[in-house]
C-alpha cells in the first residue's frame, strides 16, 4: 500500500491524472468500488485516455467535497 501512496504523491506532483488504483487510494476506497461506481454511477468523474481510465485530482476533490455531511440525518 505504501507503493500506491508513493505513486499517488508522485502523480500529484507531475501529472494530475491518476490510475484507478491511485485514485482509490487517494479517496480511501477500494479499486473495485471505483470500478463498480463507473458502472452503476454515483462515483467521481473519470476520463478515458484511449483504453485507459484516468481520474483527475480536481474531479476527485470535487466529488469528495460534494459528499460532505454535517450530521447523520443529512440526505
Amino acid at each position: 500500500m505504501d507503493d500506491e501512496a508513493e505513486r499517488a504523491a508522485k502523480a500529484k506532483k507531475g501529472s494530475p491524472f491518476l490510475t484507478t488504483a491511485q485514485a482509490a487510494h487517494y479517496v480511501g476506497l477500494s479499486r473495485r468500488t471505483l470500478e463498480k461506481m463507473r458502472t452503476v454511477g454515483g462515483g467521481p468523474k473519470y476520463r478515458k485516455h484511449g483504453r485507459y481510465v484516468r481520474y483527475h485530482i480536481d474531479d476527485l476533490d470535487a466529488w469528495s467535497t460534494s459528499r460532505a455531511k454535517r450530521s447523520t440525518s443529512d440526505a
